[in-house]
C-alpha cells in the first residue's frame, strides 16, 4: 500500500475551490490539522462562519478530492469556523457585527433584522440581536419577550433569549408607551452600554437593528466598535429609494462594507399566481447599483410576516414553508456568504 503524504493531501485540496471566494482551500489557508493514519485521512476545513450556505458542498468536494488519492480508503472532514486575528473585534467575543439600516421608517427593517438573526441561529450560528432603535424599540414584541432576566450582583447585564438568539433592547427598560426624549450624549451612552456592559458571550454574529435615518445612534455605534458590514432595507418606490441612498452614503463614509440590499414589500402574489407590484418596482435593483453591492432578497408582501411579528414568533419559525420564510432563510445564507467574503479579504 503506498504511503500517503501531507503534500499529496494538500495538492488534492488545492483543486477544491471556495465557490464564493473563487480561490482554492489551500491558498485561502482553510485546511488545518491534517492527520494521516494508514489509509485514513482527517483534516479540518476552517470556515469564517458556521452559517456558511456552501458548507455541505465544500465538505463533499473536499472528501471526494482526498478519496481520489491512491491508497486513501476513508476521509474524515471536520467543518470548523474561525475569524482571522486581524478581523476580530477588540474587547468583545463577537466575530461579526452586522447593522441593518434604512433611510426611512416603515420599510420593515426590524422585521428583516429579527428574521435574519433567527435564521442565522437556525443555521447553527451563535447570534445576538441588539435593538438600537432607541425611540421605537420593536424587537421585544417581534421576539415575544417582555423582560430581561435578573442580573447577578457584580456581573454584566444578562440579555434576554428567544429562539436561540440573545436579545437586548431599551424596550426592556422603559414603561410601555413612555416616550424617550434623549439627546446625543444619552444615546451614545446607551449604545455603548448595550455593547460593552451586556454579557453577550461568544457570538458569530451580532445583528444590530438601527433606527431609521443617519443620526446620532449610527455615529455612536461606529465610534464604539468597528462594524463588520451593513445591510440596507428599502421598498420599491422612489421615496424609499431616495432615503435609502442616504443610508448607503452614510455606510460608505463610515467605511462600513455594504453586504447588500434587501427590497421589502416587493410584490403581492395573487391567487392566480400573478404578481402585483403594489409599490412599484426596481427600487432595490437601482439602490444595489448605487451601492455597488448585490440585491440580496426581494421579500413579498405576506400576511404571515405581519401575523408572526405581532405574535412574537418570527416567520422563519412560525411559517417555515411560506414564501416569505423561504426568502428570509435565503437572505440569511446570502448575508453569511457575503460576510465570509469580507472576512477573507
Amino acid at each position: 500500500m503506498p504511503e500517503i503524504t501531507r503534500e499529496q493531501v494538500l495538492q488534492a485540496l488545492s483543486q477544491v475551490m471556495d465557490p464564493e471566494l473563487r480561490k482554492d482551500l489551500v491558498t485561502l489557508n482553510m485546511i488545518k490539522d491534517i492527520a494521516i493514519k494508514g489509509p485514513i485521512v482527517s483534516f479540518t476545513v476552517e470556515l469564517t462562519t458556521p452559517a456558511c450556505p456552501l458548507r455541505t458542498q465544500i465538505q463533499q468536494e473536499a472528501e471526494r478530492a482526498v478519496l481520489a488519492i491512491d491508497g486513501v480508503k476513508s476521509v474524515n472532514v471536520t467543518m470548523g469556523a474561525r475569524v482571522p486575528e486581524d478581523k476580530k473585534i477588540k474587547d468583545l467575543s463577537i466575530k461579526n457585527i452586522i447593522a441593518v439600516g434604512s433611510g426611512k421608517g416603515g420599510v420593515g427593517k426590524s422585521t428583516v433584522a429579527v428574521n435574519l438573526a433567527v435564521a442565522l441561529a437556525q443555521c447553527g450560528a451563535k447570534v445576538g440581536l441588539m435593538d438600537a432603535d432607541i425611540y421605537g424599540p420593536n424587537v421585544p414584541i417581534m421576539m415575544g419577550i417582555d423582560a430581561l432576566p435578573l442580573t447577578p450582583q457584580g456581573k454584566k447585564i444578562q440579555p434576554a433569549e428567544a429562539y436561540g438568539v440573545k436579545v437586548m433592547s431599551i424596550g426592556f427598560m422603559v414603561t410601555p408607551g413612555q416616550p424617550l426624549i434623549w439627546r446625543g450624549p444619552m444615546l451614545h451612552s446607551a449604545i455603548k452600554q448595550f455593547l460593552m456592559d451586556v454579557d453577550w458571550g461568544e457570538l458569530d454574529y451580532l445583528i444590530v437593528d438601527l433606527p431609521p435615518g443617519t443620526g446620532d445612534v449610527q455615529l455612536s455605534l461606529v465610534q464604539t466598535v468597528p462594524l463588520s458590514g451593513g445591510v440596507i432595507v428599502t421598498t420599491p418606490q422612489q421615496v424609499s429609494f431616495d432615503d435609502a441612498a442616504r443610508a448607503v452614503s452614510m455606510f460608505k463614509k463610515m467605511d462600513v462594507p455594504i453586504l447588500g440590499i434587501v427590497e421589502n414589500m416587493s410584490y403581492l402574489e395573487m391567487e392566480d399566481g400573478n404578481l402585483r407590484r403594489i409599490f412599484g418596482e426596481g427600487g432595490g435593483e437601482q439602490l444595489a447599483r448605487v451601492a455597488g453591492a448585490p440585491l440580496l432578497a426581494n421579500i413579498p408582501i405576506d400576511e404571515n410576516i405581519r401575523v408572526s411579528g405581532d405574535e412574537g414568533e418570527p416567520v422563519v419559525l412560525a411559517e417555515p414553508d411560506s414564501a416569505a420564510a423561504k426568502v428570509m432563510m435565503s437572505l440569511a445564507q446570502s448575508v453569511a456568504a457575503r460576510m465570509s467574503m469580507e472576512v477573507r479579504q
